[in-house]
């Protein structure tokens, strides 16, 4: 193939990804009213049109901006509305006061949305060779950042709709039935040894997986699947909330002033236990694995099981020959599933379903240095305080993942879907 059919097929390969992705970002606004998008439940949360804004912003800020000459914006001051942190490109409109805002319209938000996408097209459908390859590695980036907000789109609007005594369901999903046979939890044991750790391809990756380094890893057991409602609800019962021994003192803290008893979305009446989905209030499925839970009580857990949380070296060293399989945002369950009675005897749920809380806290690897200009803002300026998370969850896009892949929060945080996978040593 020559040079000019190959950056056609580039050319075509990127748009169809972006338009792709775009279209799934809206796609997921589709059972939302009007009066959705608008509304932030907490500070860390962003109404619906933020995201929807904010995603156009980075297309805006870092492509058409700097690389179409005749490029227009349709409000200059969406640059200050719709940056998150991005602190060498400007000033930011307060995180926690990004519900106060009425105007600009969800209509115009949608409309900025496809004012620049109809410019990102224009500008990719005029640039030769050289250019195109330039933009690639922005370009998929901003395709990663797009994923990433689909994901905080439906853990955001989840906490905004379990605000609302009436208990809105996003979408109606049937629930995931209980195992007829309840079965244990069993172990996949690793030497360990001396490895390799991070990132190493040509494929994208996020600059904080790199660059890859050795790692010494002792002998080690992790649990074939993740800690079920079932086996928390066993803590619970046991006064595990109240036991100051298995928690860490930040923690014990934490749930003392907060009164936290039970997992964020966990609500006991009548007797019996019911928790708030995607779907609406249901009944608590003792099967599926728990999540919302706070670094702090995934800590507390292991600790009363006599196991411990996995360090993000060994999680990464058991996933790194697993294929990416599982419960992800495009089975449409928008919830944690049941582990299936086949698979429970070896290595399972290690992708989708739930971010699994390991102990590594979320510090730069040997030799890494954040990218130079704005866009080096993105990932290393929030190293520090703040704990490591493998694996993906069930609002997760599959083609979003690696088993190199660091998400990140702060130990208190559980309005994500954060769960629990049990490590030892041998």
């Amino acid at each position: 193939m020559n040079n000019s059919g190959e950056i056609q097929d580039l050319r075509a390969q990127l748009i169809e990804k972006y338009t792709a992705i775009r279209r799934f970002t809206e796609q997921l606004c589709e059972p939302l009213e009007k009066e959705d998008f608008v509304v932030q439940s907490m500070p860390d949360v962003s109404p619906t049109r933020w995201h929807l804004a904010h995603t156009a912003w980075f297309f805006e800020t870092f492509i058409l901006k700097p690389k179409l000459t005749d490029y227009e914006t349709p409000n200059e001051l969406y640059n200050y509305l719709f940056n998150s942190y991005y602190n060498a490109v400007g000033e930011q409109f307060t995180r926690a006061e990004r519900g106060h805002l009425s105007r600009p319209t969800v209509d115009e938000v949608f409309a900025y949305r496809h004012h620049v996408d109809h410019e990102i097209i224009r500008l990719f459908e005029t640039l030769d060779e050289h250019k195109i390859s330039e933009l690639e590695s922005i370009f998929v980036l901003g395709l990663h950042h797009e994923q990433q907000h689909q994901e905080l789109m439906l853990t955001d609007i989840k906490h905004v709709f379990f605000q609302n005594p009436i208990y809105p369901a996003y979408v109606e999903v049937e629930s995931a039935k209980s195992i007829d046979n309840y079965q244990e939890l069993s172990w996949t044991s690793f030497d360990g040894g001396q490895v390799q750790h991070g990132f190493s391809g040509s494929e994208f990756s996020f600059d904080n997986e790199t660059p890859r380094h050795d790692v010494l890893i002792q002998p080690f057991e992790l649990g074939n699947r993740l800690v079920t409602n079932r086996e928390y609800l066993s803590f619970i019962k046991d006064g595990g909330y109240n036991q100051p021994a298995l928690w860490l003192s930040d923690g014990w803290a934490l749930i003392n002033k907060e009164g936290w008893i039970a997992p964020l979305y966990w609500l006991h009446e009548e007797n019996q236990w019911f928790e708030f989905t995607l779907s609406g209030l249901v009944p608590l499925n003792l099967d599926s694995p728990v999540t919302h839970l706070s670094y702090y009580e995934a800590d507390a857990y292991a600790n009363w099981c006599g196991a411990r949380l996995p360090s993000e070296h060994e999680w990464e060293y058991a996933a790194q020959n697993l294929r990416i399989d599982g419960n992800f945002v495009q089975t449409q369950r928008y919830h944690p599933a049941p582990a299936e009675p086949a698979t429970v005897s070896q290595l399972s749920q290690m992708f989708g379903d739930v971010w699994e809380w390991t102990r590594s806290p979320y510090t730069p690897y040997p030799g890494f240095k954040s990218a130079s200009g704005a866009v080096g803002e993105y990932n290393g300026k929030f190293m520090s305080s703040q704990i490591v998370l493998r694996g993906g969850s069930c609002v997760s896009s599959s083609d979003h993942l690696r088993s190199t892949y660091r998400n990140f929060f702060y130990p208190h945080s559980r309005w994500q879907f954060m769960g629990i996978r049990l490590a030892r040593d041998v």
